[in-house]
This record gives structure tokens, sequence and C-alpha cells, in this order.
């Protein structure tokens, strides 16, 4: 199936959201319910119907498309270096994951798991659905390396909520990956499609808005 360049863009963008929340929690112990859920809710589509039944319309995605406008634009006072190196270790645990076939079961399974929590309490947001995501990230891409090192607030981190929630983000952030791969995604194309790639996350932050 072939992708289109926006879905590209917006998947880039569910990878860059999913680690500005990371930050956020470890920095602050909070983030955005709803830019959570955006992100929460992308790990359980697992066979959409369509690119948009993923993370929905492009005003879910605002916080990961401005992120990318700071990290890409020509303001070299914006890029944040904390981000970057979680993305590069989510890009490479994407690609360890993708060779680990019986951990991608158990990834899957427990997703649907959550799900049906989430269901269950109303909102993809509860403490539960949390800590049982948090938990299967425990189990499955912490035991691959690159390890990441999430910095921020000790007190914050060390509260298990929090964890859980940095853990599950993670994991969306991974989920995200696996799409903008998918979509024709690669490393080098960041570097000499910088311009289209601005243009087209500019396009979607104006749908958005």
């Amino acid at each position: 199936m072939q992708h289109s360049y926006r879905e590209q863009v917006t998947a880039f963008a569910g990878i860059w959201q999913s680690v500005k929340l990371v930050q956020q929690v470890a920095r602050h112990g909070r983030a955005d319910t709803a830019d959570m859920e955006i992100c929460i809710n992308s790990l359980f589509e697992m066979e959409p119907n369509s690119f948009e039944d993923i993370y929905g319309n492009a005003k879910g995605l605002t916080t990961g498309l401005n992120t990318i406008l700071d990290q890409f634009g020509d303001a070299t006072n914006q890029r944040d270096m904390e981000l970057t190196k979680y993305v590069i270790t989510l890009m490479h645990l994407e690609r360890k994951l993708m060779q680990q076939p019986a951990m991608l079961e158990k990834i899957s399974r427990g997703l649907r798991q959550a799900k049906s929590q989430a269901e269950h309490f109303g909102s993809s947001t509860h403490e539960n659905v949390f800590a049982s995501i948090g938990e299967l990230y425990s189990t499955t891409i912490s035991t691959l390396k690159p390890k990441v090192i999430v910095q921020g607030e000790q007190g914050h981190l060390s509260n298990s909520n929090n964890a859980a929630k940095v853990r599950t983000l993670l994991l969306a952030g991974i989920r995200s990956a696996v799409l903008w791969r998918q979509c024709g995604g690669r490393r080098l194309g960041l570097i000499f499609s910088r311009k289209k790639l601005l243009s087209q996350t500019k396009e979607l932050l104006n749908e958005a808005n």
C-alpha cells in the first residue's frame, strides 16, 4: 500500500509528540491529557482502515507538529538535544523490535488487554491503563538496547504513576516510528528534505488551526 508524504510527516509528528510529553512528565509530573490520549489511542489502532483512524485529524498532533518546527526550523536556539536523543533511541529500538516477532506478539496481546481496560474505565488515560502498558514496556522494550535514559526531576520519575506514563508514551513513540518507516521515512531523508518536511508540517498546522 502506497503512503503519502503527508502520512509520513503525520507519523513523524506522533514520535515528537510522544517524546515531548515524556519530557513534560519527567520534568513537571504532568502533561496535557488530550495530547496523551492521541498517543495512547494510536497504540490501540493495530488494524486501522485509514491513517486518520490512528491519530484523528491534525489538531490532535499540534504539540508534535510544533516540536518539529522547533527542531528543524531556522531558529537553532529552539532545538532541544534531549528530545533529539529520545527520538534517535526510539528509532533504533523500533528496528530492534521489528526483528523480534515473539516480542511483537506479546506487545500486541498486551495492548489488546489494555484497550479492554480503557473501554471498561471509559478512559485511555486511566491510571490502570498506564500501569498495564507501562508494565508491558518493562517486560519487552526495556530488555532491548539501547536503553532510553529519561532525564527529569527524580521526585517525578520515582513516582510509579509517572513512570508508567513515561513508559507508555515511549511505546507510543515506537509505534509512531514503525508507521513513519512504513510510510517511507528514513533518517537521511530528514537531512536532505528539511524544507519539504517543514512545508508539510506547516500545512498540517494550518489545518489544525
